[in-house]
C-alpha cells in the first residue's frame, strides 16, 4: 500500500490541478458567450466541468446575472487539493511516515 503513495500523490495532484485549470479556463470563457462549449476545443473544456456545475446551479443561484458555480468549484478544488497533496496533506504526511518508517 505504501509503496503506491507516491504514485497517487503525483496523480491526484495532477488530476486536482487539471480540474482547477478547467474550471478556470470556464470562468474566462463566461467572458465570451460566442464560444460554444458543446463544439470543438470547447468540449474539452465543458464537459468535465459541466458535470458538476449542473447540480452545483441548482443549489447556488447565478448573483446579478453572474454564474457564481464556478468559482465556487475552484475553491473547492484548490481546498481538495491542499488536503490531499498539499505540504501538509494526508497524503503527503502518509508518505512521509511510511519513508521515515523504512529509513
Amino acid at each position: 500500500m505504501t509503496a503506491a503513495l507516491p504514485q497517487v500523490h503525483l496523480a491526484l495532484g495532477l488530476l486536482l490541478g487539471l480540474w482547477t485549470l478547467l474550471f478556470l479556463f470556464r470562468i474566462v470563457l463566461t467572458w465570451y458567450p460566442q464560444v460554444d462549449l458543446g463544439q470543438g476545443w470547447g468540449r474539452w473544456v465543458g464537459l468535465p466541468t459541466e458535470l458538476v456545475l449542473a447540480p452545483t446551479r441548482r443549489l447556488i443561484q447565478p448573483i446579478g446575472g453572474v454564474d457564481v458555480a464556478p468559482v465556487v468549484w475552484v475553491g473547492l478544488v484548490t481546498l481538495l487539493r491542499e488536503l490531499l497533496v498539499g505540504q501538509q496533506g494526508l497524503i503527503t504526511q502518509a508518505m512521509l511516515r511510511a519513508s521515515a518508517a523504512v529509513g
